[in-house]
């Protein structure tokens, strides 16, 4: 998936980009995380400017992972937003305005599948649970606290403290 600055300059209308993008090499190193197909990115290309070339549109992935309270399975579909801008010249070396997020290549043709990536991994979220209310597990015994309470003494007693522990029993 990929556009070149000549061709989008030269054509007023936006260009469609729709590829499929095999995710699971980058999920390697995330033993809970498994792409549960590849991810598709649906995007438009649309010249916007001198030698400036505005890509935007949403990536789409299913993914299963392991909540992380109680590790049940959970299925979630990610709808990922994507806008990048990218720009054909160099870097200026000083940095016109902080909050430019322009993209500036050297090369006519851009390839988008290591941006659609990076954006895949930077959206990929932090913590899941299968639900709100979700209790984990006992810390001692392990059982699943949604199925019912397991009877462990798992209150935490400050080894400093201890000796204070039955003092008002």
């Amino acid at each position: 998936m990929h556009f070149q600055f000549r061709k989008m300059a030269a054509s007023s209308e936006p260009l469609q980009l729709r590829q499929q993008v095999d995710v699971s090499p980058l999920l390697k190193g995330l033993g809970d995380i498994k792409a549960d197909g590849p991810l598709t990115a649906e995007l438009t290309a649309s010249y916007v400017g001198p030698d400036t070339v505005d890509v935007q549109g949403e990536l789409s992935v299913q993914l299963d992972m392991s909540c992380s309270r109680c590790l049940t399975p959970v299925h979630e579909h990610l709808d990922i937003p994507f806008h990048e801008q990218f720009k054909l010249k160099k870097q200026p070396e000083e940095a016109e305005d902080e909050e430019d997020e322009t993209i500036y290549v050297d090369n006519e043709t851009v390839e988008l599948v290591p941006y659609v990536e990076e954006s895949f991994i930077l959206n990929l979220p932090m913590t899941v649970v299968c639900k709100e209310s979700c209790k984990g597990l006992c810390p001692t015994c392990g059982r699943d606290l949604n199925e019912g309470a397991c009877g462990c003494n798992n209150e935490v007693v400050d080894p400093r403290l201890a000796a204070l522990k039955d003092f008002f029993k």
